[in-house]
């Protein structure tokens, strides 16, 4: 478990961090930014969950928070196969299966889909909508990091792939189950 008595360290003022592993970083490095946004997507899935009623997809949500904080934990030590002192957190395949089961049951409940959807519609799905483009500004810094040669775990990517596709899942509920989801009108304006 993480203690934390001291807030701030001074050690950044230079512009630079330390990872998990404790080796030194720009705060532009792209791995930073790559966990810098999946910290940015669940502090959206933070605000969409104080616009929602408690239920089902509230506690999903929670869950799906903490999942974050491994996943950032995860992408904050590379693995570069060097034995460390400790076990580093690591997302398993298993997390992304539990978010497939979760957009299932959830878009069961849901008529298919006519049109593409506007991000709009409640306070609780418009939030979710941004969350969902959050997360998938993270996928594509996950994968870009992955792409320089970085070491990143397939099951972060496939994880942060999902995620996305639930908080769009997530929105639809969060707007009355669908029946008040802002559709798309090709041409509408012209």
């Amino acid at each position: 478990m993480v203690r934390l008595t001291k807030i701030y360290t001074r050690t950044g003022d230079k512009g630079t961090t330390r990872l998990g592993d404790m080796s030194v970083a720009s705060k532009h490095d792209p791995r930073v930014e790559a966990y810098g946004t999946v910290d940015e997507a669940n502090a959206s899935i933070g605000l969409a969950i104080a616009a929602l009623e408690d239920g089902a997809l509230k506690d999903t949500l929670l869950r799906i928070q903490n999942e974050l904080f491994d996943l950032g934990a995860d992408l904050c030590v590379p693995d570069r196969g060097q034995k460390l002192e400790w076990e580093p957190l690591r997302v398993t395949p298993q997390q992304a299966t539990r978010l497939e089961a979760d957009i299932d049951a959830f878009n069961a409940k849901l008529s298919p889909l006519e049109s593409f959807i506007l991000p709009g519609g409640s306070q609780a799905a418009a939030r979710l909508h941004l969350a969902r483009t959050i997360a998938r500004r993270a996928e594509r810094r996950a994968v870009e990091l992955k792409d320089l040669g970085e070491p990143v775990s397939e099951a972060v990517i496939i994880y942060l792939n999902r995620l996305s596709d639930f908080l769009f899942v997530a929105a639809r509920v969060a707007n009355d189950e669908g029946r008040a989801d802002v559709l798309w009108v090709p041409g509408k304006t012209r």
